[in-house]
């Protein structure tokens, strides 16, 4: 597939270059003494639609097919979510081909669902936010060809997400707001719905609901978000977050938005990856995923019953291994356990609580370093942030809350069911986004398909900034052109709009020296 860079420019530099342009052409004019009828007259801005204050997210960069509708001040409107985790159980994984056939059998059902448990319709939208990249090829290109096709439909700009940073971000809506939606909708009596996805897609189980929908009616929603106040940031810039989650492990610092520096990352598997593989080899159920199966078995165990060690004791940095620990359960595991049965639950209930320590001890050591790190560069940082599916774990998050608590700092989760991939957490990176102006113009109002070339990106890192003490071996220089990070495309493009600035002022100077 070919590759492209794109450049996302803020709408005020597309509009400094409309100017740039206009200015340019009539100092021509007047120059050659032939002033123009756009030199006499400025030629007006295109006109655009007062902004609504919505935004709808859609997310499928792997197994969960999620769309959001979501205020500018942080208002969950409405919800959808199909699952897919009857599909996958029965191979151990995600089968990427599985999980495409059943996102294009639940896309439409699912902003269906999410625009009516919002109250909303398409037109009254403001933008439409999408995941692209990193993930699954082939589930990336569902939700992005949805995405694009809404947005040609009703003439929405578009703004591409990057995943992690939604996971990021989206403890910024803050758990007050969360919690009057969910007063909202139980005094409004809002139901929950669960139906089979239509079109074939077997095992994938979609949920729609209304989230403070009912304060602001059906009527004019549009109106009332638009009119909300925008809320107190509960998490504000900067601060440190831990990614944890199947696929990745990050310690960042979050300087803004796009503004991220790497602490420490993970050197071969994730956490959330070691959680399900060690699920598999206990012959755990892996509904609904085998993080959470574990975490339940380990319960009935003895947290001290292997001797596993904590690994990378040597290595005074923040970046994580659980491949050596994962290997050391699976030889455990075949001297004591090799069959699941009854009459080893106990020494497997040993092994899952030991494993789960030690794994999470090994977090907390990285945890604590980042956060010494983060203090003594930016010592305003006031918040540990926890995000990403493994985040849901509530022995990791009592653990990480004593780390939080013990360097005056405060923890935040997202709830529960917004730390797996979700809707809401791509419309409310979309928002942070919109609201700098990071969006790409309305696709071209013509028949989109199946053959239309998308810009995803399945393999996109999140940051090519690392702490300078940070040991993580650097990637190639071939790989780091192909694969460009998203901090790098942010300074990219500020560098880029700091030219288009100064060109547009020295137009103005021009301009005026010419009146003169």
């Amino acid at each position: 597939m070919q590759l492209r860079l794109v450049l996302i420019q803020p709408r005020v530099v597309a509009r400094l270059r409309a100017m740039t342009l206009s200015r340019s052409t009539s100092t021509q004019a007047a120059g050659t003494g032939a002033p123009s009828a756009a030199a006499a007259t400025p030629q007006p801005l295109p006109s655009r639609r007062p902004r609504s204050g919505i935004v709808l997210g859609i997310e499928s960069s792997c197994d969960d097919t999620g769309v959001a509708v979501v205020t500018t001040s942080g208002r969950v409107l409405g919800e959808s979510l199909a699952t897919q985790a009857e599909i996958h159980a029965a191979w151990g994984g995600v089968v990427p081909k599985l999980a495409q056939e059943a996102h294009e059998a639940a896309i439409d059902g699912c902003v269906e669902a999410a625009l009516s448990a919002a109250g909303v319709t398409a037109d009254q939208l403001d933008a439409v936010a999408v995941t692209i990249g990193p993930g699954l090829g082939l589930c990336l290109r569902v939700g992005v060809l949805k995405a694009r096709q809404l947005a040609a439909a009703h003439q929405l700009p578009v703004v591409p997400v990057h995943h992690m940073e939604a996971h990021a971000l989206v403890a910024r809506l803050g758990a007050t707001r969360f919690a009057l939606d969910a007063a909202a909708q139980t005094a409004a009596g809002a139901a929950t719905a669960t139906h089979q996805a239509a079109a074939g897609a077997s095992g994938s189980t979609t949920s729609a609901s209304a989230a403070g929908a009912a304060s602001l009616g059906p009527a004019a929603p549009a109106a009332d978000a638009a009119a909300e106040p925008p809320p107190a940031a509960l998490v504000e810039f900067p601060f440190l977050c831990l990614l944890i989650s199947g696929g990745h492990n990050q310690l960042l610092l979050v300087e803004g938005v796009g503004q991220y520096t790497q602490l420490g990352t993970t050197l071969d598997d994730a956490l959330g990856e070691a959680y399900d593989k060690v699920a598999r080899l206990l012959g755990l159920d892996l509904m609904p995923s085998g993080g959470a199966a574990l975490e339940a078995f380990a319960l009935e165990g003895n947290p001290r019953g292997m001797p596993f060690s904590v690994p990378m004791q040597r290595h005074a940095n923040c970046d994580f291994s659980y491949a050596g620990l994962k290997t050391a359960v699976r030889l455990a595991i075949e001297e004591h356990a090799p069959e699941p049965s009854e009459a080893n639950r106990q020494v497997r209930a040993d092994i899952a609580a030991s494993f789960q320590r030690v794994a999470v001890k090994h977090l907390e050591e990285r945890c604590r370093r980042a956060v010494q790190w983060a203090q003594e560069t930016h010592p305003e940082v006031r918040h540990l942030v926890v995000a990403g599916g493994v985040a849901s774990n509530l022995f990791i998050r009592s653990q990480l809350t004593a780390v939080a608590q013990r360097a005056g700092l405060e923890l935040v989760c997202p709830p529960a069911r917004l730390c797996t991939d979700n809707g809401v957490m791509v419309a409310w990176a979309g928002v942070e986004r919109l609201q700098l102006g990071l969006e790409e113009a309305p696709p071209a109002a013509v028949e989109l398909g199946e053959g239309e070339w998308l810009d995803l990106r399945p393999r996109w890192p999140l940051t090519d900034r690392k702490d300078p003490r940070c040991f993580t071996a650097t990637k190639s220089a071939r790989k780091k052109r192909i694969f460009t990070g998203l901090t790098q495309l942010m300074e990219q493009q500020q560098e880029g709009n700091k030219a288009v600035v100064a060109a547009a002022a020295g137009a103005a100077q021009a301009r005026q020296g010419v009146v003169i």
